[in-house]
Formats: C-alpha cells, sequence, structure tokens
C-alpha cells in the first residue's frame, strides 16, 4: 500500500442511501404494513389507476408523499425491483408491493434512485428508492406511492388502519394483515 492509498476513497457503484429515520422502525411488526412515505392516506379506491383502484393487484393504500424517499414498510427479502417499484416478502410470509405513481413504468427509471436490489434482505425503514417528484410531475403522472398486499387472498383480511384522508408520517403503522 503506498502513502496516498489510505486517503483515497472507495467508489461504490451503489448510490448510498439516507440514514433511517428511527420512528420508522418502531412501529414495524409481523403483520402490520408501515407507511413507506409521510403525505395523505388515501383509500386504494381513490388511486387514480383502476389496477390499483379495483385492487387487482392486492389490497392496501396509497400515500401522497411529502417526501423524496421511499422506506421499506416491513423487514424482509426484496424479491424484484423496477426502478419505480420494489416488491418485498416480509420475514412473516407478506408479499408487499410498494409501487410509486401511477405509468411511471413508461419513465424508464428516470426519476428513481434504487438503493436496493433483488435479494437483499431490509428491515422496516430502509431506505429503498429516492423518488424526483418534480420529474414524476413533468412526465405527467400522479405520484402516489401504493401499498399493496399482493397475496391478499391468504390472509383473512387486509386493512387499511390509518384514516383515510389524513396525514400520516413514514413509519407509521397504515396497514393490518390479519390470518
Amino acid at each position: 500500500m503506498g502513502l496516498f492509498d489510505k486517503f483515497k476513497k472507495a467508489v461504490s457503484a451503489e448510490p448510498s442511501a439516507p440514514a433511517t429515520p428511527a420512528a420508522i422502525t418502531a412501529q414495524a411488526s409481523d403483520f402490520a404494513l408501515c407507511a413507506p412515505v409521510s403525505g395523505k392516506a388515501v383509500k386504494m379506491a381513490d388511486v387514480p389507476d383502476p389496477v390499483f383502484s379495483g385492487e387487482v393487484l392486492g389490497k392496501g393504500c396509497a400515500i401522497w408523499p411529502e417526501n423524496d424517499v421511499v422506506y421499506a414498510p416491513v423487514s424482509g427479502e426484496v424479491t424484484v425491483t423496477m426502478g419505480h417499484a420494489v416488491g418485498l416478502k416480509s420475514d412473516s410470509g407478506v408479499e408487499v408491493l410498494v409501487h410509486v405513481g401511477v405509468d411511471t413504468v413508461d419513465m424508464k427509471g428516470r426519476g428513481f434512485t434504487g438503493y436496493v436490489k433483488q435479494g437483499d434482505h431490509v428491515s422496516a425503514g430502509d431506505p429503498m428508492i429516492k423518488i424526483d417528484r418534480s420529474e414524476i410531475a413533468a412526465a405527467g403522472h400522479p405520484d402516489c406511492v401504493v401499498l399493496a398486499v399482493s397475496n391478499t387472498a391468504e390472509y383473512a383480511s387486509v386493512t387499511m388502519t390509518a384514516e383515510a384522508d389524513t396525514h400520516v408520517d413514514a413509519g407509521a403503522a397504515v396497514v393490518e394483515v390479519a390470518k
């Protein structure tokens, strides 16, 4: 090792994620899903997309975000990443889709910075995606963050526990899954 080698910084191919807010891990449990962002919580029926509002991809809720970082709503394995969306399988078996925006797949990853990859294990509250809300708006897409339980049929109920049309903080329990 040369004299100046110890002063060189390691270059990472992955973007560095922001720190996890302490409040996010406080309300996570095996069958409670936390808000992945702070903002206004809405019923799934109010998402401006028939696939989500019709609960085709599962029951849950959505949040109109105030911030630009999307956090893991549960602890578990990342099963898929698509730039604008992340699929998770919680440690208790709940399959969760966190989807940013409506028709944002058209953006082909522009406006999104991923902090996780397939196979990673995340803890509730870990940063998963940074979003550029102005770029999403410029592309003409709503930026609501959908939180859907994709294996809803395996449970007795999936219920939005947050009061609709009210503010929620990232990390607050917003959906309860019952066996």
